[in-house]
């Protein structure tokens, strides 16, 4: 196949590299900071992040006034996708899984080396732990998102690993100790940890669908640590894979 020509386009070039160096940093960046990252001259970003202010793709942080994404970006490339699908045929099963077991839950998949959330139900409990849609997260960092790295053909595991802050910064040594920890992974359908953030919660997830389908999400619990808790873990567990199974064959996807 005839590659097509490649013409420069150094204004749109600009933009969009405003836009993915905003989406690989965890935390909003001032003029200053995107000018180092992409060693350029502040002056010649400051209309660019004018331009893309004032079309909602980025937004500005109520306190420092730093640049950050907006969720437009996220809701354009969704409104034809997989993720549409995956979150509508989700949310009845959710629902339901959050009025038995009393605790929220959410659905999140693998985004550009990034664990992104597309759909979450809150527990009807009065106290209780929500994840906004939206959030994104290095997947080294939560039981969900190395369930989904750990099931992913070599390949596309070290695509999204090349984006995580977290394996670039690891050492050779522990690099191979993570590798090992995610290929040990890879036989199971389900995982639990404590939270590597937030003290007192621990995640409970499963998968949703396979990758051979090219639709691999994770169902997750969050829920405090408790031992005064009104189901069990292994309650929990049970209901999260019947629910997690019910949308796999809602979404018409033939089970492992």
């Amino acid at each position: 196949m005839t590659k097509a020509p490649q013409y420069k386009v150094p204004a749109l070039e600009k933009g969009l590299d405003i836009l993915e160096a905003l989406a690989a940093d965890p935390i909003p960046l001032s003029l200053a900071e995107l000018a180092s990252r992409l060693d350029r001259s502040s002056s010649e970003l400051f209309r660019m992040l004018n331009c893309l202010e004032h079309r909602n793709y980025v937004e500005r942080d109520t306190v420092s006034g730093k640049y950050l994404l907006s969720l437009k970006l996220y809701a354009l490339s969704h409104t034809h996708s997989a993720a549409v699908r995956l979150a509508q045929s989700a949310i009845g099963p959710m629902q339901e899984l959050t009025e038995t077991i009393r605790e929220s839950c959410h659905l999140s998949l693998l985004d550009r080396g990034r664990l992104l959330v597309v759909s979450q139900v809150e527990s009807p409990s009065p106290i209780r732990l929500s994840i906004e849609v939206g959030s994104r997260f290095d997947p080294l960092l939560t039981a969900s998102g190395r369930l989904l790295l750990a099931h992913l053909p070599e390949s596309a595991r070290l695509e999204h690993l090349k984006n995580s802050d977290t394996w670039k910064q690891a050492s050779a040594a522990k690099r191979k100790n993570l590798l090992g920890n995610l290929t040990d992974l890879a036989s199971q359908a389900s995982t639990e940890a404590e939270s590597d953030s937030v003290e007192g919660v621990e995640d409970i997830s499963t998968l949703v669908g396979h990758s051979e389908s090219g639709l691999l999400a994770a169902l997750t619990i969050t829920r405090f640590r408790s031992k005064k808790q009104s189901t069990t873990k292994a309650a929990i567990s049970k209901r999260l894979l019947e629910t997690a199974g019910n949308i796999t064959k809602t979404l018409g996807l033939a089970t492992n």
